[in-house]
């Protein structure tokens, strides 16, 4: 046996029976060899990891825009909490952890510069709309690898594009994945409150009470509990009582970061900058670099311009924009 299927056959003795086995797999649009060393979950959590997307989430807003400070989280550590997160769920569940960690590496890929705020002027202005997780999809199956995508498997595609909204995942590792990322927001009061923006007192009471005092102690409680009421179902689920509490945090968050004109202030500078980005570039397609040259011949400048502008770093946005709008010093030869 290869080492990969000694891998396999330790998944079929060890895992729950609802867990999804890598040699179960509905397998690759691109049917591929198969590594003998990995398994398809473990190929695609590298493929992920390595690609040119991943690496950009470092510089991708997750709730403040380009805070000064080392500790602020960006959509790469963001990332890597969902990650964390989900594999300590899928572990205690006798979940496979391998394609938990592909999914929820995979997860936020096709998020825009400057988070959720970049996120709804493409929606805005492209025909359609516009959403990240459908955009993860895209980069994984379209835009990486100079257009012919990373070639996932079928199960952590469908995980990836169904992280955050509409019908749940078909694999209970990709809905760990889907409760994980809600509970890493849960981090963002840390950031909230290392920026001032609220205070240990402001968050409620109730919520307090049912979740924790601190910041160990919330995490600590959501994660132990979607365990407890997920442990041999169909689904993955939290009980009544903490959900209520979690979305009433969530209000709260809402409420006083999201959308709280200290900490968001910024936000419609960086969107009146994106569509001037959009505006420009649907206008000079020509100046759209080679790899979106393509997909302006086979699916118009408008899509070409939106992926071009979504995969974009905060501060490549920025530097963009000088180049394009902002004059130039005259300098004496």
């Amino acid at each position: 046996m290869t080492l990969r299927e000694q891998i396999q056959e330790r998944e079929r003795t060890a895992l729950s029976p609802l867990a999804c086995r890598s040699a179960e797999s509905r397998g690759r649009v691109r049917p591929e060899e198969e590594c003998d060393i990995r398994t398809p979950f473990q190929r695609d959590t590298d493929r992920i990891v390595y690609s040119k997307a991943f690496r950009r989430l470092k510089h991708k807003t997750q709730v403040f825009l380009q805070p000064e400070g080392d500790h602020y989280r960006t959509r790469m550590t963001h990332t890597l909490e969902v990650s964390r997160i989900a594999r300590t769920m899928a572990r205690a569940l006798f979940l496979n952890e391998d394609l938990t960690e592909a999914i929820a590496l995979g997860h936020d890929l096709g998020h825009t510069p400057f988070g959720h705020a970049g996120e709804r002027l493409l929606d805005q202005v492209m025909e359609g709309g516009f959403a990240h997780y459908q955009q993860s999809l895209r980069v994984v199956d379209r835009l990486e690898k100079n257009g012919q995508g990373l070639n996932l498997t079928w199960e952590v595609r469908n995980g990836i594009v169904c992280h955050t909204k509409g019908a749940p995942a078909a694999t209970l590792e990709g809905q760990v994945v889907r409760l994980a990322d809600h509970i890493a927001y849960i981090h963002d009061i840390e950031d909230a409150l290392r920026g001032g923006v609220i205070y240990p007192m402001d968050i409620p009471l109730e919520v307090s009470q049912v979740l924790g005092f601190t910041h160990k102690e919330r995490i600590d409680t959501l994660v132990r509990d979607a365990i407890q009421a997920s442990w041999d179902q169909d689904a993955v689920r939290q009980s009544p009582e903490v959900g209520e509490a979690m979305g009433a945090l969530k209000d709260f968050m809402f409420a006083s970061v999201y959308t709280n004109p200290v900490a968001k202030g910024e936000e419609g500078k960086a969107q009146d900058m994106l569509l001037r980005l959009f505006d420009h570039y649907r206008k000079e397609p020509d100046q759209l670099p080679e790899d979106f040259q393509a997909i302006r011949l086979e699916e118009g400048v408008d899509r070409a311009v939106c992926d071009y502008i979504a995969g974009m770093t905060d501060p490549f946005a920025v530097q963009k924009f000088e180049e394009i709008f902002i004059p130039k010093c005259w300098t004496v030869m």
